[in-house]
Formats: C-alpha cells, sequence, structure tokens
C-alpha cells in the first residue's frame, strides 16, 4: 500500500471521506440495514454500496438540506428498496425436480376417480345421497342440512357417517376390479 505522500490528493481526500462517514455513521447504517434485510451479510453490502455512492457523490453531503447520517440512511433505504424491486420484477426461480422424482397424476387419473365415485354414490340410498350432497357438495353444516332435508341433525350425522362409510366400501370395490 502507497503511503499518503505518494498518493494523488484527492485519492487521499476521498479515502479519508468514506473512514469517516464509517467510523461517524457506520453503526448506524449497519444496524438500520440489517433491520431493513434482516440479514447481516446483505445489510453490509449495503452498506458498502452507501459508502460507494457517498464517495462518488460528496457534494450532496453537505447540500444543506440535512444532516449527513440523514442522507445515508435514506440511501440504505433506497438501496434495499430497489433490492426489493428487482426481487419481484423477476419471476421466482423454480428448483428443477430430481430426474427420478415420480411423475404427476395426469387429467386422466382425475376422471378415473370421478367415475369410481359417482358410480359408488349410486350405490347409496337417496336418504344417504341426499345428506352427502347437503353436507359435502353444498358446504352446510348439520343444522342446515337438518333444516333442509326436514330431518333431526342426530339423523344428518349417522346417515352421512354411514354414507362415507358405503362409499368407501363401494370405492374400493370398483378400484379392485
Amino acid at each position: 500500500m502507497s503511503s499518503p505522500r505518494t498518493r494523488p490528493r484527492r485519492e487521499v481526500a476521498d479515502e479519508a471521506l468514506v473512514r469517516s462517514l464509517w467510523n461517524e455513521h457506520g453503526r448506524a447504517m449497519l444496524a438500520y440495514a440489517t433491520q431493513l434485510t434482516r440479514d447481516r451479510a446483505a445489510a453490509e453490502d449495503v452498506v458498502q454500496e452507501a459508502l460507494v455512492r457517498a464517495w462518488r457523490h460528496p457534494d450532496s453531503l453537505d447540500s444543506g438540506k440535512g444532516s449527513v447520517r440523514g442522507w445515508l440512511l435514506t440511501v440504505v433505504r433506497n438501496i434495499v428498496l430497489d433490492q426489493i424491486r428487482a426481487r419481484n420484477r423477476r419471476p421466482p426461480e423454480v428448483r428443477e425436480s430430481p430426474p427420478d422424482a415420480a411423475v404427476e397424476g395426469d387429467h386422466a387419473d382425475h376422471v378415473v376417480n370421478s367415475m369410481v365415485v359417482v358410480d359408488a354414490l349410486s350405490t347409496l340410498s337417496a336418504e344417504h345421497r341426499a345428506v352427502l350432497e347437503q353436507v359435502y357438495l353444498k358446504g352446510n353444516t348439520v343444522t342446515e342440512a337438518a333444516e333442509a332435508l326436514g330431518i333431526p341433525p342426530g339423523t344428518v350425522k349417522s346417515r352421512s357417517y354411514y354414507a362415507l362409510r358405503a362409499l368407501r366400501e363401494a370405492g374400493r370395490e370398483r378400484l379392485a376390479s
């Protein structure tokens, strides 16, 4: 490293400026950047970028419009916001699935499952189908289903239980055959 005597005056002044900014405001800048990013390493990068901007625009520091610390903290905030905006502008990265990953079920699986359920529903009594329709398809509560069907809530619960049980058995039989 060359001594201050052999380096140009401008370079020495710039280094002194950055050192003094770091000594006076570095902790506050780092704390603020860490609070914004919730990542110490990213915060350090933000502070470094803010100091570079101060070095490139030393006239902004003594413009008389506010404190130096205020200017530096504003720069830190703007850098973090710029990073967030840039990240949001890009589509999210998608990991590659491992080559041996199982293939997802296609539309045919869904169609077959629907056919099995419809076929299994046809084996249920009208009362059981009506209860399942009220509770599962229309999303009614037990009380609402009881009112719609004109039966007691306990009957809705028991018919629902036995209907699901019969539906499960019919589905197993259909899939096994």
